[in-house]
This record gives C-alpha cells, sequence and structure tokens, in this order.
C-alpha cells in the first residue's frame, strides 16, 4: 500500500604526513576516487554503505555530477530573476520581502519564481528526475535565495530535503519515487526530529510508534515543525515503543514515511501555527499524533534505523546549511560598504577600514570551510562527518560575530522594520534563529568530542594528505551518494591537509613579508595541532567523564578553527595555479591572523598593505556587482546594493 499519495511531476530541467614536531607533510597532494551512488536491500550495512543492486542509481556509481558552467548557469538564471534587490519597485526585492514579513508570511511572488524555476528538482537526486548531484552546486544554487531571504531559503527549499534525504538513502524504490514525484512538482515534505534535552522549543517533542496488529500506531506531539501546514508528506523520526520488540532492530528510533492529507482526522492533527522571533515569514505549526494507524510499508528502511539514518544524512544538513549562510550576510556587507564610501573621501584612510576588510576575509575563511565540507561528502565520504560538524559547529558563530560588526557600521538594530535598513535588520534576525535547528552546537560537540582522543593516535600527523580536489573550486566531482557516508572513524582530512600545506608554504620560501607572515601563520596552526594532539592524547577513548567535562568544549572549539585554517590554506595554495584575487595572499594572511587571534595565538604583525589590498577587492566588487565569497559572482542591480 503506498505510504502517501502520489503526485504527477512538473516539467523540470534535468603520500602521508611525517611525524615530526615541524608537522612536515608530503611532497604533493593525492587524486580523488570515483564515486558511487544509489542505496542497496543486501542487510543494514549493505543498503546504508550502497551496495547497488536495485534502484536506478546503482547503475550509474562512477557518473559524475554538473558541471562548473551548468552550476554557474541555474545560479545566474535564479539571480537574474529575483532581479534588483535594493529597487523599491521590484515586486521580489528587499521592500516587497520586507512586507511579507510583516504580514507573517513568504513572498507568494518569490515562491512562485521557484515553483516556474521547477526548484524542487534541485532537492532530487538525478537518478530520480531531479537535478541534485553536487552538494557544493547545490550551495550555490541557494545563495541568490539567501541573499534576498534566509527564510524563503528555509521555509520554501531546503527542509524539504533534510525530510528527504532518509528516504534518498534507505527508501523502497516506491517511497523514492513519490517523494521525488512531490517535490518535482513543487510540494513539500517536513520533517519531525526526535527530541533532544539541549534542545528548545524547536527541539522539544517526538513521537513513539508501537506494533498494532498487522501495522504500526504512531502516539505523540511535535509543536514547532516548519511546513507543518502546507507538506504533502512527513518524514518522523519516532521512538520505539520497547514493549514492541520487532520495531527496536537495535536501534531506539525508526524512520517513517507518510502522507499528511490521507491521515488528517485519522489520528493526525495539524497544531496552530506558532509565531518566531526570526525567519517570521516560515509557517511553524506542529503536529499531534493520536494512535496514527501505518501499515509497516511506512517505515523508511530497518526497524530501529533511525538513529543510524539522522547521523548519515544530517551531514548533508550540517555542511549545506553553513554554504548557503554565507550568501545572507552578502547583502549587510554591502550596504555597509556603501555607507562607509559615501562618508569618506578615501575608505582606505577610515577608521572602518580594517573592520570590512576583516569581516570579507571571515565571509571567504567561512566558505573555504563550507566548501570543502561539501566536496568532502563526495571525495571522502568515510571522513565527512568530522568537517561537516565542525563547520555548523563554527561558521554560524562567525557570521553572528560579523554581523555585530557590520551593525556598528550601520547603526542599525535588529528591531528596524523601515526601509533597507529594515530588510538588513530582517536577515540580522533570522540569522541566529537559523542555527537553532536540530543538528545545533550542541549535537555537532557530540559528534566531535568522543572522537577526539581516537584522532590524537590514530590521524593526526599520520594520516595522507586528502584529494587535492577538496580544496579546489571547480572540476567535476562524483555524484553525491548520502549512502556512501560513514557515520564515524575515517581521518580527519583537513588536519591531514592542514599538515601537509603548511609544509609546502614552508619550503616553498615565498619571499618578502607575506612569505614570513604565511610561514609563521601556517607553522602556528601546526604547532596548535600538536598541543591539541598531546591534550586529547591523555584522555583514553570512551572515557566519558573526561569527555563531559565542560573544558571539551573548548577544546572542540580550537579544533574547529584549525579545520578552519586549514580550508583557508588549503583554498588559497590551489588557486596558485588560477590567478585572481584568490591567489593573492593578503586575504589568506588576514583570515588566517582573524582565526589565529581567536585561538589566541600571537600571530605576526600584517603586511602592511594587506587591509587595503583586500579593501580595494572588497569596494571594486561592490562598485560591480559582484558576490562576496569564493566565487565572485555577478548580481542583480551592480553596485546600487
Amino acid at each position: 500500500m503506498s505510504t502517501m499519495a502520489a503526485v504527477e511531476p512538473a516539467t523540470a530541467g534535468s603520500g602521508t604526513a611525517g611525524s615530526d614536531r615541524a608537522g612536515s607533510g608530503p611532497a604533493g597532494p593525492g587524486t580523488a576516487g570515483p564515486g558511487t551512488a544509489g542505496p542497496g536491500t543486501a542487510g543494514r550495512d549493505a543498503q546504508e554503505r550502497g551496495a547497488s543492486e536495485r534502484g536506478p542509481a546503482g547503475a550509474e556509481s562512477a557518473a559524475q555530477g554538473m558541471t562548473e558552467q551548468e552550476i554557474r548557469r541555474r545560479a545566474a538564471r535564479l539571480e537574474e530573476r529575483f532581479g534588483d534587490p535594493g529597487d523599491p519597485a521590484n515586486p521580489l526585492g528587499f521592500r516587497a520581502l520586507l512586507a511579507a514579513e510583516e504580514r507573517g508570511e513568504l513572498l507568494p511572488e518569490a515562491e512562485q519564481v521557484l515553483d516556474d524555476e521547477g526548484f524542487g528538482a534541485e532537492l532530487v537526486p538525478a537518478a530520480l528526475g531531479g537535478r541534485l548531484e553536487r552538494a557544493d552546486g547545490l550551495a550555490r544554487i541557494l545563495r541568490p535565495i539567501f541573499r534576498r531571504d534566509l527564510a524563503l531559503g528555509f521555509g520554501h527549499g531546503i527542509t524539504s530535503l533534510f525530510a528527504a534525504s532518509a528516504v534518498w538513502v534507505a527508501g523502497t524504490d516506491q517511497q523514492r519515487q513519490e517523494m521525488a514525484l512531490l517535490l518535482r512538482a513543487g510540494g513539500r515534505a517536513a520533517i519531525v526530529h526526535h527530541s533532544m534535552a539541549h534542545g528548545v522549543a524547536l527541539l522539544s517533542g517526538e513521537a513513539t510508534i508501537s506494533s498494532r496488529g498487522g501495522g504500526i500506531g504512531l502516539s505523540g506531539r511535535k509543536d514547532m515543525v516548519i511546513n507543518a501546514e502546507r507538506a504533502g508528506a512527513l518524514v518522523v523520526y519516532a521512538r520505539n515503543d520497547p514493549d514492541s520488540p520487532r520495531l527496536n532492530g537495535g536501534g531506539s528510533h525508526s524512520v517513517l514515511l507518510m502522507g499528511a492529507d490521507e491521515h488528517i482526522d485519522r489520528g493526525l492533527r495539524v497544531l496552530p501555527r506558532r509565531p518566531t522571533t526570526g525567519m517570521q515569514g516560515c509557517r511553524f505549526a506542529g503536529y499531534e499524533f493520536d494512535d496514527c494507524r501505518l501499515a509497516e510499508d511506512a517505515i523508511v528502511g530497518a526497524p530501529g534505523d533511525g538513529v543510524r539514518l539522522a547521523l548519515r544524512t544530517f551531514q548533508l544538513n550540517r555542511s549545506l546549511i553553513p554554504a548557503a549562510l554565507v550568501g545572507s550576510v552578502d547583502p549587510v556587507l554591502r550596504a555597509a560598504v556603501r555607507t562607509a564610501v559615501a562618508g569618506a573621501n578615501d575608505i582606505r584612510a577610515g577608521r572602518q577600514r580594517a573592520l570590512l576588510a576583516g569581516v570579507f576575509a571571515d565571509l571567504l575563511a567561512c566558505d573555504s570551510m563550507a566548501t570543502v565540507a561539501l566536496r568532502a561528502l563526495h571525495l571522502v565520504p568515510d571522513s565527512a562527518h568530522l568537517a561537516a560538524a565542525e563547520v555548523k559547529y563554527l561558521v554560524p558563530d562567525l557570521l553572528r560575530d560579523d554581523l555585530e560588526e557590520l551593525g556598528t557600521v550601520l547603526g542599525m538594530s535588529a528591531g528596524c522594520r523601515d526601509g533597507e535598513q529594515g530588510a538588513l535588520a530582517k536577515l540580522m534576525r533570522d540569522l541566529p534563529a537559523a542555527g537553532l535547528g536540530h543538528a545545533g552546537t550542541a549535537a555537532c560537540q557530540a559528534v566531535v568530542i568522543p572522537q577526539l582522543p581516537l584522532l590524537a593516535r590514530k590521524s593526526w600527523f599520520r594520516a595522507a594528505e586528502p584529494p587535492a580536489g577538496l580544496f579546489g573550486l571547480d572540476g567535476m566531482l562524483p555524484r553525491l551518494d548520502l549512502s556512501a557516508l560513514a557515520l564515524a572513524g575515517g581521518e580527519d582530512v583537513l588536519a591531514a591537509g592542514l599538515v601537509a600545506t603548511a609544509s609546502r608554504v614552508r619550503d616553498r620560501r615565498i619571499p618578502g613579508e607575506y612569505g614570513r607572515a604565511l610561514r609563521t601563520l601556517a607553522d602556528g596552526f601546526v604547532t596548535e595541532l600538536w598541543a591539541l594532539h598531546d591534550r586529547c592524547l591523555a584522555i583514553e577513548p570512551g572515557d566519558r567523564a573526561a569527555l563531559s567535562r565542560p573544558e571539551m568544549c573548548a577544546v572542540a572549539d580550537r579544533h574547529a578553527l584549525l579545520l578552519a585554517a586549514a580550508a583557508v590554506l588549503g583554498v588559497w595554495e590551489r588557486q596558485q595555479s588560477v590567478g585572481g584575487f584568490l591567489a593573492d595572499p593578503a586575504w589568506a594572511v588576514l583570515a588566517l591572523t582573524r582565526l589565529g587571534l581567536r585561538l589566541n595565538m600571537n600571530p605576526p604583525e600584517l603586511p602592511e598593505d594587506c587591509v587595503d589590498r583586500v579593501l580595494v577587492e572588497v569596494v571594486d566588487r561592490l562598485r560591480t556587482g559582484r558576490s562576496y565569497d569564493l566565487h565572485d559572482a555577478p548580481m542583480e542591480g551592480g553596485g546600487t546594493w
């Protein structure tokens, strides 16, 4: 029996690192191996690791994802359709978006654009008729949306992907096809998370399932679910009733896929909408399950697989959200630069020059870390979980700090709701709300902290350097295969990259003060990694008392900052053969210095012209209408933003 009603689709387009304390690394980068795609069926591990015995994805295990040109084209298409956000007459601009928020809704015209463009297909794997092939490509396609309205990005877009991910990994052919049809037709899927003790209202409450004759019964309540009122499908992470052992399967939770309409008033009740401080246009409501009866074929994967599926699929969520959020800060920096330029004859002489250049360097650092984490899903799926947790852990905090700095330039408050400042203040309200998701800080710490003693023993200063493509910004990648992602283990690939890149920076003997600054910074981060190594080596793996100490949160903080430094160094090094601004050491030195200060390092003095070299790029991108990220993409409105 079908678990959800099918919907007809709309048209959619289709060497090892050295172990000495100097941190020496291999002479050159590794190479990327082929990826695989598609879930299998031969037992739980085969199913989750992608033994391709069923489904069309299995036949394309070595298929490559979309090209750089296609990514640029699709992102540019959305940018063009949305138009100049600063134009008061633009029905999709900031003024209209802010008015929609005042009404407590997402802008209908903006949602219509996404529907017209078949945006739902971006969330569906290519093997199921969609366009989802590259995680880093999806992040760039999301940025034109997030630059204008973070709530639109969540409320219309990516939460459906977060719900569907478990189905893409472990669903039956029928479940996968029905979910694909729903999303490609412009429908939405809602995700009902399990409860977490550390969470806020968004995370509280959960559902429980138990055996009911030939089927199962679902009971419980969840008060805060995005799109609960308009979802065509629900993906529920439900706790197994301990008195129903045949549902447990060795795990505490199972995943259910159910159609919303067919269960309304048959044990499922949609709860009233709940107001929120941020993302006010999103429709947060809830569900109450009163012994809602489902067939056993509603289970996704095997009974008891809920936690395993969450740990696997949340790696995409954790990497994708920070990458999209980088775009949301872009308009705020743009407005601050325009304000500073308007108030100074020469911005390079102004008191805000270091602040503006520093925030831009932070955005490039955040984008570097997020991009590397997304590419890791393709290139090193057995080790991607660590980078995914750390990027979700660190990047939102860095961006919030940057927004506070920019607020001092703009002189606006979070409550401002008038004109352009109101639109920018909306982003300041929305960004913290995006950090309240299920994969929040405590959840990410729970992934990272238990692994640190093992990494100190088996990975740091021992692991081979990761594939060179990990730090690239273009080039083909294997198609995304969520079923290939490991739950734990693997190597700390970014730490290995840090050691190897630092070694090459040292050996290249780059001349001048930039060379000295890069060598000092790179060696300083390697020294910090050694200190972390020694500290974590003193903790026995599995020592819960030691791992639960408050100071371990500070250790996780330091580890995340080291991985961000590794991403910056790796991206900068890879751009040496490409040229352009990203090949300039100035941005890397500034970004690394700011990360070093967060680690309480004693970084070297910045080269005399470092801030000005970065600031020139900041002002030039404002005047020519190019994005404040690694990809330097054209933006509608040019210098009028």
